[in-house]
């Protein structure tokens, strides 16, 4: 199937202190066309790293992208002009950021912010424009969008706020949809409304979508395919229903237990020990050495890299054959 975007080897670095850290290491991943795929992983990982890196949004200084390659349409995003790389982001490639409500500014209409990009990379007049926001309005499911178009961010839910910036990132029909914690701090009614609202659009618009988060119950609902990040790197990629069956990496296996069973009355929620390593300090070897339950001397010598464990199935473990998802 052929990719609509694709990372390889990125490796991203941020100075703190006067000392460069490195905080993706490596990073390969790619969203094949239509496909929803998920990146998982605890805060600290480099999920949003690595999304800002395909927009070239990461703040020079303090950070920088060191190496890599992203390629989208044949070419590497990372060598283009900053130019042409305005001309990709927000109509070839949009992104629907963590916060809506700090994300739009307050002193303009959310018609007039979506209308921004319609502005910027169409040649529509302004009575095309304002039909083309009413349409992106009604087509997220904001009830009265002639009304709507003219509030302001702060007349709006956190849901409704949402909403708007999926419309603000749609406007363009974008080729690839980035999703960075599309659902955080919203109630489960509206984070299901969104989920729901990011899959039709998918398959009415054949868009590739890049979903991040740290849930992984939203990635069981949409995602065709699933990367785990831990500590700046890939730990395990498979297939959706493959990892949640077998997952061959103990930190997948930490995430999957952590998830809350209602059929269940514990008094305590699974987690997994420990911490995630801040960058500039990780272990030698495997970076999850510290909280792994299946360590060996092996791991403390040498990174494991990410081989080949099954179908469609990678893991950075030298024991993934012996992993097992309890229950």
């Amino acid at each position: 199937m052929t990719n609509a975007i694709e990372i390889k080897d990125l490796r991203v670095s941020f100075v703190s202190d006067k000392k460069k850290v490195e905080v993706v290491s490596g990073v390969s991943l790619s969203v094949p066309q239509g496909k929803i795929v998920g990146v998982v992983g605890e805060s600290g990982c480099g999920k949003t790293v690595t999304a800002l890196s395909v927009m070239r949004l990461i703040p020079n200084p303090p950070g920088s992208i060191d190496s890599g390659k992203i390629i989208f349409d044949g070419g590497d995003l990372l060598s283009y002009s900053d130019r042409d790389m305005r001309a990709v982001r927000g109509n070839r490639i949009s992104m629907i950021f963590q916060e809506p409500i700090s994300s739009l500014n307050p002193v303009f209409t959310v018609g007039n912010q979506i209308g921004e990009a319609l502005k910027t990379h169409t040649k529509l007049s302004n009575s095309e424009i304002k039909d083309r926001v009413i349409e992106l309005l009604n087509l997220v499911g904001i009830p009265a969008p002639e009304r709507r178009m003219n509030n302001y961010p702060h007349e709006m839910s956190g849901g409704m706020s949402q909403r708007v910036m999926i419309a603000m990132a749609l406007s363009c029909h974008p080729e690839v949809l980035i999703a960075d914690e599309p659902t955080t701090a919203l109630d489960v009614t509206i984070q299901a409304g969104i989920l729901e609202l990011i899959e039709d659009l998918r398959v009415k618009m054949g868009m590739a979508v890049l979903l991040i988060t740290h849930d992984l119950g939203i990635i069981a609902e949409v995602a065709d395919e699933v990367y785990v990040m831990y500590a700046g790197k890939v730990v395990e990629h498979a297939d959706t229903r493959d990892l949640f069956a077998s997952p061959k990496h103990p930190y997948t296996v930490g995430l999957l237990n952590s998830i809350p069973d209602l059929r269940e009355s514990k008094e305590e929620l699974n987690a997994i020990p420990g911490v995630v390593p801040s960058p500039g300090s990780y272990p030698t070897g495997c970076r999850f050495l510290d909280r792994c339950p299946m360590v060996i001397d092996r791991c403390r010598a040498q990174e494991p890299p990410l081989s080949d464990v099954g179908v469609r199935h990678y893991s950075a473990c030298f024991r993934a054959h012996e992993v097992k998802l309890e229950g």
